[in-house]
């Protein structure tokens, strides 16, 4: 009698602990999950470091040639040279409304209103 109990126990004790490792805390699904994670950041680390080595990159650039620093200024600050001169192209809107004509201070080629609008 006394082997069957222990026999007993000792299948409790092996279910429990089954149990424990298919559903509980730190058991299959829960490892899988955190494997998951972390190669979603293996992934986003691999991007971000590839983001650094372009700006580093962009750094070195900027502190060893005057080409970046002139391409910089015409592109982000609308510089331009000496002698040089400029042209905006104005895209029509989609709407097909015209863009509203420059301002022009008086005497600098402003134009006549034409015939029929209200001055």
């Amino acid at each position: 009698m006394r082997r069957w109990g222990l026999l007993a126990l000792l299948l409790l004790v092996a279910a429990w602990l089954q149990l424990k490792l298919w559903r509980g805390d730190g058991g299959f699904p829960e490892v899988e999950a955190l494997q998951a994670r972390v190669e979603a950041q293996r992934q986003e680390n691999a991007r971000l470091q590839q983001r650094n080595d372009a700006l580093e990159a962009e750094v070195e650039d900027l502190k060893s040639g005057a080409a970046a620093i002139e391409d910089r200024a015409r592109s982000e600050l609308g510089m331009i040279r000496p002698g040089e001169v400029f042209f905006r192209v104005v895209e029509p809107t989609p709407g097909g409304d015209a863009p509203p004509p420059a301002m022009l201070p008086e005497g600098e080629g402003a134009a006549e209103p034409a015939p029929g609008d209200d001055p």
